[in-house]
């Protein structure tokens, strides 16, 4: 009896290796910095129409869930500028060996994590 049902293939159980979490993040945080980008070109142009468009841009940015958007944004750019700047080097040839993989896995999160909490505290 030949059973041509597809499989169901539980995906619960596999374990992402370091490596592909941080290539996944590099990812998302480029889609998280093209909608950013949207929405700071949309405050820079209301702030340029008027001096009551840019007082109501600067009140707008005192909020907390400002502060919160744009923050996110600047993380996205810090973790995708660290997460580049890795893989120029591996097209460079440098880091391209599993272990050196892993060790620029380990020295993205490190590097992007202190200066993501370094914006949030020029940020607030």
């Amino acid at each position: 009896m030949d059973n041509k049902r597809p499989v169901y293939l539980d995906l619960n159980p596999v374990n992402m290796p370091l490596t592909a979490i941080t290539s996944f993040l590099h990812r998302t945080s480029g889609i998280v910095l093209f909608v950013g980008s949207a929405i700071l070109l949309c405050l820079l142009s209301c702030s340029l129409d008027s001096q009551q468009g840019f007082d109501d841009t600067m009140v707008l940015l005192q909020g907390t869930l400002a502060k919160l958007v744009l923050w996110g944004v600047v993380s996205a750019l810090i973790y995708h500028l660290v997460a580049g700047v890795r893989h120029l080097l591996m097209d460079m040839g440098i880091g391209e060996d599993l272990e050196t993989a892993l060790l620029g896995s380990k020295l993205i999160l490190a590097v992007s994590a202190v200066l993501i909490v370094l914006a949030g505290v020029w940020i607030w």
